[in-house]
């Protein structure tokens, strides 16, 4: 059973002993004003009353005007339980209701039984702050339901924005591979063409066969090139532009992204084992894109603490890991706070892993490692 239901339980079960004692009292109240005999119009008043209250289905319109009626006539004996109808009343908001039920028990009662009418011995005080508790128990219990319903509402809609803004981080790190890739594979593409068609107009000098294969692989060349346009350029936004040269990191190295940052204020210590040619291209999209993610959030998190990059091209796998110090967080900047969920979409993508967090005392690290893919040699190409 979940915390919710059993303090619902617990609540129900509350209700319910509150009620039966007040109906208990009200039988043995009424049997004291009549010698000692239980009075059975009394106890079957009570008992209906109990009934309306506790049921749920009857406390609304029922239970307000048969507690009140009840209440006119046996005066302070059903009081109690008068107050748990405004109670009721109160904590939804039917203070109109619930005004006019006290209104119509007290001055009806001046003409109820006798013996219990509250008006005598200044019996009204005790039923009009009984009353009166019940009214401002509920109002401040209704208030606080609503309050906390809003608060779940708002917690559950900031959850389901969050998990959105996550799933369009993802999105647009997935779109933002395909336009690398794209860049990347027709790049290489348009050269195989532009080779092959160099070399079929010289077809003449070279044997038949060779000639004919050559061909093939110009329109082979020029088709996949097609339909790579056509499979990943969809991927872009309808807004988005050519990736340009800043942003494609096959056409710059690590080195120069590091230069920037030193030319900005930063202080960059950059070590690369291996070679980078060695590693497939999209290992080095990846490891471009950690080092920018890293250093900007460096920038924004930890101004002008120094930052250590380590990057090893080995042969089982890429890593890369960058660590800085604590700074002084900067104020002037405004990110999205989902750069690390494309950093780990584009990671996982390429079967690796992908770890940030604080390390020692208030530093940060960002790490990754990439397995080479199966079939690939040490040089990058495929075996």
């Amino acid at each position: 059973m979940s915390r919710n239901k059993a303090s619902r339980w617990a609540a129900a079960a509350g209700r319910a002993g509150l009620v039966a004692f007040l109906a208990l009292a009200a039988a043995v109240n009424g049997a004291s004003i009549s010698g000692g005999q239980y009075l059975a119009p009394v106890i079957a008043s009570a008992v209906v009353c109990a009934v309306a209250v506790l049921v749920p289905r009857l406390r609304w319109p029922l239970a307000p005007f048969l507690v009140t009626a009840v209440t006119a006539w046996w005066g302070w004996l059903t009081v109690p339980l008068l107050g748990i109808v405004m109670f009721d009343l109160a904590v939804a908001r039917r203070m109109r209701v619930a005004l006019g039920c006290a209104a119509v028990a007290l001055g009806a009662n001046l003409f109820g039984y006798p013996a219990t009418r509250v008006w005598a011995d200044q019996r009204y005080v005790s039923a009009l702050f009984v009353l009166l508790l019940g009214v401002v128990v509920g109002l401040w219990l209704g208030n606080r339901r609503r309050l906390l319903q809003a608060l779940a509402a708002d917690v559950e809609h900031l959850r389901i924005e969050a998990q959105l803004r996550e799933e369009a981080a993802r999105i647009a790190e997935r779109s933002r591979i395909a336009a690398e890739m794209h860049d990347v594979l027709a790049h290489r593409l348009s050269l195989i063409a532009l080779h092959t068609g160099v070399l079929s107009t010289r077809s003449d000098m070279l044997p038949a066969p060779v000639a004919e294969r050559l061909g093939l692989l110009r329109t082979t060349s020029v088709e996949a090139l097609t339909d790579l346009r056509d499979v990943l350029g969809v991927l872009r936004g309808p807004d988005a532009t050519p990736t340009s040269t800043a942003l494609t990191p096959v056409m710059r190295a690590v080195g120069e992204l590091a230069d920037e940052a030193r030319a900005a204020g930063q202080h960059i210590e950059l070590t690369t084992d291996g070679l980078p040619e060695r590693a497939p291209t999209t290992h080095r999209l990846a490891v471009y894109r950690i080092v920018q993610e890293a250093l900007t959030n460096s920038r924004k998190h930890a101004d002008g603490a120094p930052v250590t990059v380590r990057i090893d091209y080995g042969p089982s796998a890429t890593l890369v890991e960058v660590t800085n110090p604590p700074g002084t967080p900067r104020t002037d900047t405004v990110g999205s706070g989902y750069g690390l969920v494309g950093l780990r979409e584009r990671v996982t993508a390429l079967g690796g892993h992908l770890d940030s967090g604080p390390v020692g005392a208030g530093a940060w690290r960002l790490a990754a490692r990439i397995p080479q893919p199966v079939g690939i040699e040490q040089n990058g190409t495929p075996t």
